[in-house]
C-alpha cells in the first residue's frame, strides 16, 4: 500500500525536475510512512510513498524490468501476484523480489496495456515505458484505490490524492462549479469530476496512456453491468449458494496475505460480520476486530458488534465517539482535499485510528449493499414504483400539492418524490438537497455560475443509459456501483484509513465476486421485503440468526443530537461567521432560515447543515488564498 505521484512533459526537450516529484510525494507521507522512491528519465518523473505490507525488506519502489527500461509505481495490492510470478518465470522473466509490484512491470512486457486484465486486486499504478516513451496509468475495476490527474495539453500530472497534484507548481487551484453542483446535490463529487478545474479523477476500470502530446483514456472493465434479459433467472438457489460460498471464501483468503498484523472492521451488520466469520474460518489465531459506537442509543451498534465478536471469539476492541469528534473537521476535510459531506467520515476516522494502534491491515464489509441490494432506499423506491402507472396529469397534481404545502410540512417531500418519473424519483430520494432547494440558497452571482455548469444529475443519467432494459433494481445497483460506491463509500474508507497509515481491504468487492453477483436474478437479492436475501441465506450458516436478520442500521452519525448540544455554537460560528457571509456563495437569509427550521424541530436537516459546514471549511482551507480563483472570469 502506497501513495504514488508523478508528471510528464509532452515535449522531450523539457526535462522533469526530481525536486518537484519529491515534493509531491511528501504531501502524501501519511499514505506511506515507511519509504520513498523516485525515478526520473528525461521529461518524466514518477515517485511513491510506501506503507510496507508485502515483501517488507525488498519491495522498494519504483521497480523496473531486468534492463531497467520499464518502471512501475503501485498503490494497492495485487492478490494473485504469486500465481502471476510463477507464470512469468515460466516465460523466462527474472523476478528479483517477492513483491506484488514487480509482476506488473513484467506483465506489461508480455501484454502491454492489456496487462490490467490479469490483475486481481485493488490498485492504481503508473508504468513508464522508456523505449516507447509511453506513460501508462491504470485504476482498479471498482475504484478502491484513487487516481487524480491534471492535463493542460503540455503536461500530465498525477497522484493518489488531490494534494499531490496540487503540489505541482504548474497546477492552479480554480474552483469547478460543476463539481460543487454535484456536491450540493449528493454530498460528494462523482467521477470524473473534482472540485478543481483542470483536474479529473480517473474513473474505476479505466486506463490512461500518454505518448508525446496525445492523451487517451479508455474503459477496460464494466463487469458491474447486469446481464441482459433476466440476470441469470435460470440459476437455482442451491447452486447460487454453493457458488457464492466459494467466491466469498476465495476473496477473503486472498486478502489475508500480509507480512504485517491484520484485523477487521466490525459494525455488527451482516456484511462485516460475514467477513469476520470467514476470516475466523481461515486464520489460526483469533481475528482482531474493531468497532465504533455512540452514546446515543439509536445510533449505537456496539452491542451487536460485541455479540458477533463473542460468537466468533475475536480479540475485540471498541471506542465510543462523542461530539468532540467534530473538532477534527479541518483535519478530516484536509484529507479529502475537496468537499465531502458524508458525516460517517468522523467515526471512520476514529475507527481507523483505533485499528492502526493494533494492526496495519483491516478488512471491511464495504460493497455488500451495492452487490446484494442492501440499501433501504431500494426497497422504498420499488414500493413507490406503483406511482409510475398513474397518468402524468395526476402526478403533476401531486407535485403541485407538494409545492403549495408550507416548507417543512409533513409529506411535502414525499408528494414531490412520487410525482417524479422513475429515474428522477430515485435521484431525488438519494440527494441531500433537490436542485430547486440548493439553488434557492445561492447568491445570484453563484446561481449564474451553477446554471452554466449544467445539470447535477447528468452523470447519473449517463450511467442509467448503459443499463436501459435491465430489471429496475439492477439498474439502481449499477448506478450506485458507478457513483456512490467509488465517490462516497470507497473515498471515505481510503482517506480515513490512510490518514492513519492503515490499509483497508474490501473482500466483497473482488471483481470475480462482482461478476457473479450481477448474474443473480433480482429476487435473489430483494425478496418479499428481505434485502440481501441470498447473502443472508449463506450468512445463516456462520452467524447467529438474530444478527443476520436484525434491522439494518447503517453507519449513521447522531448529528441532530450533537448540533443541539455541544456543537450548536460551532454551527453558528462556521455558517454565520463574517468570512462565510462575505464569501458571497450563499444568501445569509436562506442559511438563517435553514438553521432556524432545524432548531425548531426539523432534525432531518442536520445532514444538509453538515454539508454546508464542510463546504465552508473547505473554502477556508483550499480557496482562501489570493492565488486561488473562486469563480471563473
Amino acid at each position: 500500500m502506497c501513495g504514488i505521484a508523478g508528471y510528464i512533459n509532452s515535449s522531450r526537450d523539457c526535462p522533469a525536475d526530481q525536486e518537484i516529484v519529491e515534493r509531491m510525494c511528501q504531501t502524501i507521507l501519511h499514505r506511506g510512512p515507511d519509504d520513498q522512491g523516485v525515478y526520473v528519465d528525461g521529461s518524466v518523473a514518477i515517485g511513491m510513498r510506501r506503507l510496507s505490507i508485502i515483501d517488507v525488506s525488498t519491495g522498494h519502489q519504483p521497480i523496473s524490468n531486468e534492463s531497467q527500461t520499464i518502471w512501475v509505481v503501485l498503490n494497492g495490492e495485487i492478490y494473485n501476484y504469486r500465481e502471476l510470478a510463477v507464470w512469468l518465470k515460466s516465460r523466462g522473466h527474472h523476478i528479483r523480489t517477492f513483491s506484488d509490484t514487480e509482476v506488473i512491470v513484467h506483465l506489461y512486457e508480455e501484454f502491454g496495456e492489456d496487462c490490467v486484465h490479469k490483475l486481481r486486486g485493488m490498485f492504481a499504478f503508473a508504468v513508464w515505458d522508456g523505449p516507447n516513451s509511453r506513460l501508462f496509468i491504470a485504476r482498479d475495476r471498482l475504484g478502491v484505490k484513487p487516481l487524480f490527474y491534471a492535463w493542460d495539453g503540455k503536461r500530465l500530472v498525477f497522484g493518489s490524492e488531490l494534494k499531490a497534484v496540487l503540489a505541482h507548481p504548474a497546477v492552479e487551484r480554480q474552483l469547478d462549479m460543476e463539481g460543487i453542483l454535484y456536491y450540493l446535490r449528493y454530498s460528494y463529487i462523482p467521477e470524473p469530476l473534482t472540485a478543481f478545474k483542470g483536474i479529473s479523477k480517473l474513473p474505476p476500470g479505466h486506463t490512461l496512456s500518454m505518448v508525446g502530446p496525445t492523451l487517451h483514456v479508455r474503459s477496460y472493465w464494466d463487469g458491474a453491468a447486469p446481464v441482459v434479459n433476466g440476470c441469470g433467472a435460470s440459476m437455482n438457489e442451491e447452486d447460487a449458494l454453493a457458488e457464492l460460498e466459494g467466491h466469498l471464501q476465495d476473496s477473503v483468503r486472498l486478502r489475508l496475505v500480509s507480512d504485517v498484523p491484520l484485523g477487521a472492521f466490525l459494525s455488527g451488520g451482516v456484511d462485516s460480520s460475514l467477513v469476520v466469520a470467514l476470516m475466523a474460518r481461515q486464520m489460526s489465531r483469533p481475528v482482531k476486530t474493531f468497532s465504533i459506537g455512540f452514546a446515543e442509543e439509536a445510533y449505537n451498534e456496539l452491542p451487536y458488534a460485541r455479540q458477533v465478536a463473542e460468537y466468533l471469539s475475536t480479540e475485540h476492541h471498541e471506542l465510543i465517539v462523542g461530539p468532540e469528534g467534530c473538532d477534527l473537521i479541518e483535519r478530516i476535510v484536509g484529507h479529502f482535499d475537496e468537499p465531502f459531506g458524508d458525516p460517517s467520515a468522523i467515526p471512520t476516522y476514529h475507527l481507523s485510528r483505533l485499528a492502526s494502534q493494533h494492526v496495519t491491515v483491516a478488512l471491511s464489509g464495504d460493497g455488500g449493499d451495492e452487490l446484494f441490494a442492501g440499501y433501504e432506499r431500494y426497497r422504498i423506491d420499488l414500493s413507490r414504483s406503483r406511482f409510475d402507472t398513474i397518468p402524468a396529469a395526476a402526478r403533476n397534481l401531486l407535485g403541485l400539492a407538494s409545492d403549495v404545502l408550507p416548507t417543512g410540512f409533513f409529506g411535502k417531500r414525499f408528494l414531490h418524490n412520487v410525482s417524479l418519473m422513475a429515474r428522477e424519483r430515485y435521484l431525488d430520494n438519494i440527494s441531500y438537497f433537490n436542485q430547486r432547494h440548493f439553488l434557492s440558497l445561492l447568491t445570484p452571482q453563484v446561481y449564474d455560475e451553477v446554471s452554466k455548469a449544467g445539470d447535477a444529475d447528468a452523470i447519473m443519467e449517463d450511467h442509467f443509459k448503459v443499463v436501459v432494459g435491465r430489471p429496475w433494481l439492477s439498474q439502481l445497483q449499477y448506478v450506485d456501483t458507478k457513483t456512490y460506491l467509488p465517490g462516497d463509500i470507497l473515498t471515505k474508507v481510503d482517506r480515513m484509513s490512510m490518514a492513519h497509515s492503515l490499509e483497508a481491504r474490501e473482500p466483497l468487492l473482488d471483481h470475480v465476486l462482482v461478476e457473479f453477483s450481477v448474474k443473480l436474478p433480482p429476487e435473489m437479492k430483494l425478496r418479499n421485503g428481505v434485502s440481501k436475501y441470498i447473502l443472508k441465506q449463506f450468512a445463516e450458516r456462520v452467524l447467529p440468526h438474530d444478527i443476520v436478520y436484525r434491522k439494518k442500521q447503517g453507519f449513521g452519525v447522531p448529528l441532530e443530537y450533537w448540533f443541539k448540544d455541544g456543537l450548536r455554537e460551532y454551527v453558528h460560528d462556521v455558517l454565520f461567521d463574517s468570512r462565510s457571509r462575505a464569501r458571497g456563495v450563499f444568501q445569509p437569509r436562506a442559511i438563517d432560515a435553514l438553521v432556524r427550521r432545524y432548531e425548531q424541530g426539523e432534525s432531518e436537516l442536520a445532514n444538509a447543515i453538515w454539508v454546508l459546514i464542510v463546504l465552508e471549511t473547505w473554502f477556508r482551507l483550499y480557496m482562501d488564498d489570493e492565488r486561488c480563483s473562486l469563480l471563473s472570469a
